[in-house]
């Protein structure tokens, strides 16, 4: 290719200021790789050199050993010895980070080295020589002859570091015979000197003359190369094509011919927009990528990897094209040379990849990338019209038990007829998408009926509600739906996809199967509860959290029979937190474990101290039961306490018994044969199966306090229920405790039902520690006097 590319081939002028490191020419030849071959040059050639220092050194030091002290040889030895060592520890520790380029800085450095070895070897003629003889001072000559040459010869490549060495050795050398009077042994080696110093830099010249040639070389290659495409095309799709001034194909190859399906012998002389137009050459409509290629022909530009659509026997093709002007300096501009390839396959292939970029492989729905897209222009269209958009965010409910129950095969299945279900609601305003797990997301594009929007929000709950038969198994789930409308709710997706999460989150919050939109106060509760995470997570740390002690007495004596520890935190800047604020949120951050193993260890050491038969209780989350490893927890409790496994209680609620397959009844297990107590909190609350009661051996069941208080107002629902577990509990040989007993009237009624303990206000409050301890050291005294 003729024209101004040419010219970077050509062999680069070699400036003798940018050879020694003295200058940075302003050319166009890259001097980067010039200079790391340089020191790349010198690098391997460090070991050699030392070696050639160390064995002159020596060979000077045996010549005037019977002439001067031999301290002041060894002296001088180990100092060139030194010398010699650092520079090639410098140079080869350089040899990779300069292995591609280096800077001006890096070869001007090496005056250093010359500076600095030529000194110490100048020493050697300019102070033994005085002291020398006929046979020491030939035995120098020698060694400085030799060493020079050898300089001259390997070091070449860094010109202006040996240069400074011959230059002070062989100056220095001379000049001493002269000194002595052998001006014939001086001339010559001045003349020698010279001549090594002329030769060096020729050499140093020569090299790096070779070396620009290389990457000349291989820069022409790399751009022969790309043009071809010789390694990515295994088939002939690849091109060349030429065009004249007036944009008329020149000297066509015949695979351009062949690709176009146009004649080769007639296709010379054509116009070349002509022909990759095809038929949309006489109605004009063409594709941007032919309107970009004449733009870039019309300003006689060079372009690469230019993508349009052409038509090939009817059957629309993707070419993709680069070419640079050409340019002849008699006649200036004549045309254009470039390569073209067929990419029609890549293209498809790239297209199949983006759409698996963008599409859940499981429902067929648009995935979290699409869904991000989606939005962001419908928001653009939005804001250009000022008109609203909207977001709503679906997460199932329940669904989790049916992974945990039937599999997650069962689960998939399940998923693929919720996206049916979801798409059947779907018109041409909205589009359904998968976030990924059972989280879904519809973008609405026009959103200004804000009741239209509501009631998709009811209907996409109902619908989603009604039962599922998937493999012979009827499953009911429900959705929970949070929606905001932009750009009110946020002015960005990410902003909008945020606070329809938060509506998302109030509505779970509310029990699911509902649908809440957006509401400014959200963000505040979401930063609250951030601001708690953070000063939870370094609770512990900071002493923040303590024990209360609430007793348990016996339904009939009012005599004390254990405590129960309940969790508090006091903030130093928000003061008391309730534990139905903080507690959750542990659970949610995943603190509850350390959290729990704390209030375990801490309510062992206290029970520990308290008289032989008053228990401790303490409740414990499901997700401690559901890690094996607490059995090792509670342990080390006891262990390092000293408690006996029969004065500890630990609580636990129904919805340990909620995940299938996750060894929490095996832990309870251990647990119980350890001698530790089970009772059953909230019994009546939740599910209250009597499955639960026939797999783990519970020695309690506490009742709630709901029950307690409705029985005290004569409820007969709650005094059934009441009695119920009572019987229950006793057929099983199981304790009763009662919560929330407040008042006398109320202990009376409970202990009429047959209840066997009781805890509440009218026995004692929460108590601090001390408190707690001083009422559990005299066990025969009545709680009721706290």
């Amino acid at each position: 290719m003729t024209g101004p590319t040419s010219s970077q081939f050509a062999q680069p002028r070699i400036d003798a200021r940018a050879l020694l490191g003295l200058y940075d020419p302003a050319d166009t030849t890259d001097w980067a790789p010039i200079r790391a071959a340089q020191i790349a040059s010198g690098s391997h050639m460090a070991l050699f050199m030392l070696a050639a220092n160390v064995v002159g050194a020596a060979l000077v030091t045996l010549a005037f050993g019977r002439l001067m002290p031999l301290w002041q040889l060894g002296a001088w030895a180990a100092l060139v010895a030194v010398v010699a060592t650092t520079i090639a520890v410098r140079r080869l520790s350089n040899r990779n980070r300069t292995d591609a380029t280096a800077t001006l800085a890096d070869v001007r450095g090496t005056f250093v080295d010359g500076l600095a070895l030529g000194g110490v070897w100048a020493i050697a003629p300019l102070y033994f020589g005085l002291s020398g003889d006929g046979g020491a001072l030939l035995g120098l000559v020698a060694v400085v002859v030799v060493l020079m040459a050898a300089a001259a010869i390997s070091m070449a490549a860094l010109p202006l570091a040996t240069l400074l060495f011959l230059f002070i050795l062989g100056g220095s050398t001379a000049g001493i015979f002269a000194w002595l009077d052998l001006e014939g042994v001086a001339a010559n080696l001045a003349l020698f000197t010279g001549l090594l110093m002329i030769g060096c830099f020729a050499r140093g010249r020569a090299l790096v003359v070779i070396r620009a040639g290389e990457l000349a070389l291989a820069e022409r290659d790399e751009t022969v190369s790309l043009l071809l495409r010789e390694t990515e095309q295994e088939t002939n799709a690849d091109w060349l094509w030429e065009i004249d001034a007036q944009r008329r194909v020149v000297r066509a190859s015949p695979r351009f011919a062949r690709s176009i399906g146009v004649d080769p012998a007639s296709i010379n002389g054509m116009g070349f927009l002509e022909i990759l137009a095809g038929p949309t050459w006489q109605n004009g409509n063409f594709a941007q990528g032919l309107r970009d290629l004449a733009e870039k022909l019309k300003a006689r530009e060079a372009f690469r990897d230019l993508l349009l659509p052409v038509y090939v026997d009817g059957e629309e093709r993707w070419w993709e094209m680069s070419a640079s002007p050409r340019i002849v300096e008699d006649r200036g501009f004549v045309g254009f040379r470039g390569v073209g390839s067929d990419v029609t396959e890549q293209r498809a292939s790239a297209d199949k990849i983006s759409r698996m970029a963008r599409f859940d492989t499981l429902t067929g729905l648009p995935n979290r990338l699409l869904i991000h897209e989606s939005l962001a222009r419908a928001m653009a269209e939005a804001d250009k019209w000022g008109s609203r958009c909207g977001f709503m965010m679906i997460d199932l409910d329940r669904f989790k038990a049916v992974n945990d129950t039937l599999g997650h095969p069962v689960g998939d299945r399940l998923l693929g007829r919720v996206s049916d279900r979801l798409k059947s609601l779907m018109t041409e305003n909205e589009m359904i998408g998968r976030l990924g797990g059972d989280e879904f997301a519809v973008v609405v594009r026009d959103a200004s009926d804000r009741q239209a929007m509501e009631r998709m929000a009811r209907t996409i709950i109902a619908t989603l509600s009604a039962p599922y038969d998937v493999d012979a198994h009827t499953l009911y789930i429900g959705a929970s739906v949070g929606l905001a409308i932009g750009p009110r709710d946020g002015r960005t997706p990410e902003m909008l996809i945020r606070s329809a999460d938060l509506a998302l989150y109030r509505s779970k919050d509310a029990g699911g199967g509902s649908f809440h939109a957006y509401e400014p106060q959200l963000h505040l509760v979401a930063e609250e509860r951030r601001v708690l995470e953070i000063a939870l997570r370094n609770a512990l740390e900071k002493d923040e959290l303590t024990l209360n002690y609430q007793p348990v007495v016996d339904a009939g004596t009012g005599r004390l029979t254990g405590f129960e520890a309940l969790l508090r935190w006091t903030h130093p800047e928000f003061g008391p937190i309730s534990p139905a604020k903080f507690v959750p949120l542990a659970e949610e951050a995943r603190l509850i474990a350390p959290i729990g193993e704390w209030v375990l260890r801490t309510a062992c050491d206290e029970a520990a101290k308290w008289d032989g038969s008053i228990r401790v209780a303490v409740n414990v989350s499901p997700e401690q039961l559901h890690n094996p490893a607490f059995v090792s927890v509670v342990t080390q409790a006891l262990a390092n306490s000293g408690l006996s496994p029969d004065r500890l209680e630990l609580e636990v609620t129904e919805s340990v018994f909620m995940r299938e397959g996750t060894g929490a009844i095996r832990v309870l297990e251990s647990l119980l044969d350890l001698g530790i107590r089970l009772s059953l909190d909230d019994f009546g609350t939740g599910y209250s199966s009597l499955g639960y009661l026939s797999r783990t051996r519970f020695s309690s069941i506490k009742i709630d306090r709901s029950f307690v208080q409705g029985a005290s107002k004569g409820e007969k629902e709650a005094i059934a229920i009441i009695r119920a577990v009572v019987a229950l509990a006793q057929s099983l040989g199981m304790a009763t405790t009662a919560e929330g007993v407040e008042t006398e009237d109320e202990h009376a009624m409970i202990q009429g039902l047959g209840c066997t303990k009781v805890q509440g206000y009218y026995f004692g409050r929460p108590l601090p520690v001390g408190e707690a301890r001083s009422l559990a050291i005299d066990p025969r005294a009545s709680a009721r006097a706290a």
